[in-house]
């Protein structure tokens, strides 16, 4: 029964010496441990702030054809679907966010018609900056 004591000692307080085998059985419990985990077991999700005025704001208004150009900050959407260049999907997102903070388009139809993207350009690659989103509510 000492010995089990000892063990349990050991694992708890990591004292056993590298390269032996009972370290290599706990590295690899861990590992096993780390690998084989749902990953729904944690609901770990990356944090999303709503958009707000500051980072949505009407730029141009071109009455003649009736369309509006918001710009819309790039911090409003995860990072995964950020694009720094148009795709449905992020024409999708922008419709949401648009449709959800801007006061004239929240209980009204529109259009998504062009997303010019603002990009810069780092030394680990390029990211987008914002998005200016041309709109022609119907």
């Amino acid at each position: 029964m000492g010995a089990f004591w000892r063990g349990i000692k050991h694992t708890v307080f990591w004292s056993y010496e590298r390269m032996s085998w009972p370290y290599d059985v706990m590295v690899l419990a861990i590992v096993l441990f780390v690998m084989l985990t749902p990953r729904a077991w944690f609901h770990d999700q990356p944090v999303v702030r709503e958009a707000d005025s500051e980072q949505v704001h009407l730029i141009y208004e071109d009455a003649a054809r009736g369309t509006r150009t918001y710009r819309v900050d790039a911090s409003v959407l995860p990072p995964e679907k950020r694009a720094v260049q148009s795709t449905p999907e992020l024409e999708r997102e922008m419709h949401d966010i648009l449709g959800r903070t801007v006061p004239e388009l929240e209980e009204r139809t529109f259009e998504v018609r062009w997303i010019g993207v603002g990009v810069v350009r780092s030394s680990s690659g390029v990211r987008a900056l914002g998005y200016d989103v041309t709109v022609e509510p119907q």
